[in-house]
């Protein structure tokens, strides 16, 4: 083991929440380490110790009684390794970079990832840790992009894994139980410019008839809904394919000043709309990175659920609308594209993502969803892994045909239970 440098900030935590507010973190201590070294020395001396990112996690997946490791102090600089021409390669970060940090270094560099999550405060290993999807229709979610993974296992010592490994597809979409991830890499392609629209007027019978066609119609395409109306569509289309917005998609019409998905709210936090041309980071998100995403209280759901079922399980939720729009601030309908990643929501196949933005009443939400959730079950609904839901570990088992080889895997990396918590206990059921 490294030699104890004793570096690193140790604090008890006083009243520790997460960016919702609706947690309270049990923790004991939280360490700050400034080097990988000082990691290991504080995973290699703990009984029980989780990675805490930005905390936008609106459940308790990172939770512990234990120990809590934060990775804003490690080494922020982007590493960029090209692969020849084209603009290709990968960008490695440190574990507690958010997308905020890195994407303005990768456009300097003339280079973009895929996708970006509608709001980018979060942190690249959290999101891509849980399935987080993003924003681009024709793109699988951020933890496709994942290239590479360092992380310090139960016993102090740094695993590299990358894709030549066997295990790596199970490793990407970890939820924390494997170790934590001290270092990440991204593939990176050259840079590329979106113009971001908002239609109004779209009904849902024109959505029912034309929604594989309304899905594929742009780079990115959002669908915002009270479930009685849509009430407005994000159109981001990639200005090389298509150099000017239409004034018409799908019957509706195009909005003539910036509008906000929320009631009341200012404007001024969104990205660029009006079809103005702007770089990938800056039109890809819904929220400017320097503002409070969203309306900032708020609690978050969401289900996936296979794209040939969207309809079917919109149906179920329209039927609905009474019971969910008195707690909804928005729902918002997106795709995702398949990937092999075996926790991943999009594993095996394209996705249709239903999210819901709640108001900050926990209660009645958490018993509100399991009506969701029995709404949807016909239609093999996976919830997000960081977000309320109530799904138990036999239905996930049966949504995720290699939860086996995910447990086994867990139970290789991390035999000693040293990131085992009461998430995993109820959701994966690693050690029975």
């Amino acid at each position: 083991m490294p030699e104890n440098r004793n570096t690193t900030s140790t604090s008890t935590p006083r009243q520790l929440r997460n960016w919702a507010g609706n947690l309270t973190y049990r923790a004991a201590r939280i360490h700050r380490p400034t080097t990988v070294s000082e990691v290991q020395e504080i995973v290699a001396g703990s009984e029980r110790v989780k990675v805490l990112g930005s905390r936008h996690c609106f459940n308790d997946i990172a939770d512990t009684t234990a120990d809590l490791v934060v990775l804003d102090a490690l080494d922020p600089e982007v590493e960029i390794d090209r692969l020849g021409g084209g603009g290709t390669g990968t960008a490695w970060v440190s574990g507690g970079t958010r997308y905020s940090q890195l994407v303005p270094e990768l456009a300097e560099h003339g280079l973009a990832l895929p996708n970006l999550a509608s709001l980018p405060h979060i942190t690249v290993v959290g999101a891509t840790a849980t399935g987080t999807h993003g924003s681009g229709n024709r793109n699988g979610s951020l933890s496709t992009s994942v290239a590479g993974l360092e992380m310090v296992g139960s016993d102090g010592a740094v695993i590299a894994l990358g894709p030549e490994e066997p295990d790596f597809p199970g490793a990407v979409v970890h939820l924390g139980a494997l170790g934590i991830v001290t270092r990440i890499g991204l593939r990176v392609q050259p840079t590329f410019d979106v113009h971001n629209t908002v239609y109004l007027g779209l009904t849902w019978d024109r959505l029912f008839t034309d929604l594989d066609a309304v899905a594929d119609a742009a780079y990115s395409v959002s669908v915002f809904t009270d479930w009685h109306d849509v009430t407005q569509v994000w159109v981001k289309s990639r200005t090389e394919d298509l150099d000017v917005a239409p004034e018409e998609f799908f019957g509706a019409r195009a909005a003539t000043a910036p509008t906000h998905m929320l009631k009341d709210m200012p404007v001024e936090n969104l990205t660029e709309q009006l079809g103005v041309p702007g770089e990938w980071h800056e039109r890809l998100p819904h929220f400017r990175a320097g503002f409070t995403p969203s309306r900032g209280e708020e609690l978050q759901s969401e289900y996936f659920v296979p794209r040939r079922h969207g309809r079917g399980a919109c149906e179920a939720l329209r039927a609905m609308a009474d019971r969910i729009a008195p707690l909804l601030q928005v729902s918002e309908i997106r795709t995702v594209a398949a990937d092999e990643l075996w926790l991943s929501p999009a594993h095996g196949g394209d996705v249709l993502a239903l999210h819901f933005t709640w108001v900050p009443d926990q209660t009645r939400v958490v018993a509100l969803l399991p009506e969701i959730e029995a709404a949807l079950r016909p239609y093999a609904a996976r919830p997000h892994w960081g977000k309320l839901f109530t799904t138990d570990a036999g239905e996930l088992e049966s949504l995720y045909p290699r939860m086996p080889d995910f447990r086994a895997l867990v139970r290789r990396l991390d035999p000693r239970g040293a990131f085992r918590n009461a998430y995993l206990d109820r959701t994966v059921h690693a050690f029975g």
